[in-house]
């Protein structure tokens, strides 16, 4: 499982998501560019003492993540699931597998369209009413734990 950043705006929830990659081992990839530069004071307060714990990979652009991540398998394109909140399967009715790559959008656009295209979209459901998305390092961590139980990860050895 690996968690992919797409042109994330908000220092601290990217140290948040940092910082839940570090808990479970999760690769975390920031695709750029990115709405501020990885020596932000929040963003490092937010991944507390816990950055060299995270493996991190930041790419210029999408096309070169994606190039990267076949090569990592072979050849074979990564499955990309998209979160969104405008529509997709509900997260608890989807089938992750081990090698999924997650990925999540900038935090006042989301992913665009050219990108939802490019994988299968998966939704956290919500209650009707005032609230239009979860915040993306919330989102990512909601995410990452379904897709972890999901995939049976959380069986493997070495989780408490």
């Amino acid at each position: 499982m690996e968690i992919v950043l797409y042109e994330p705006e908000i220092p601290p929830n990217t140290g948040n998501v940092a910082r839940l990659c570090a808990a479970t081992g999760t690769r975390l990839h920031l695709v750029e560019p990115l709405g501020f530069r990885l020596d932000h004071s929040k963003l490092r307060r937010a991944g507390l003492d816990y950055w060299p714990n995270v493996d991190l990979a930041v790419w210029p652009d999408w096309e070169t993540w994606l190039a990267a991540a076949s090569r990592a398998r072979g050849g074979r394109a990564p499955r990309c699931i998209m979160s969104s909140a405008r529509g997709g399967a509900p997260l608890h009715r989807f089938s992750f597998l081990p090698d999924d790559c997650l990925v999540l959008g900038p935090e006042t656009r989301g992913l665009p369209p050219e990108l939802l295209r490019q994988g299968e979209r998966v939704r956290i459901p919500m209650r009707p009413g005032g609230v239009r998305s979860i915040n993306m390092s919330t989102a990512a961590g909601i995410l990452l734990y379904a897709a972890l139980a999901s995939s049976g990860l959380l069986d493997a050895d070495g989780w408490c």
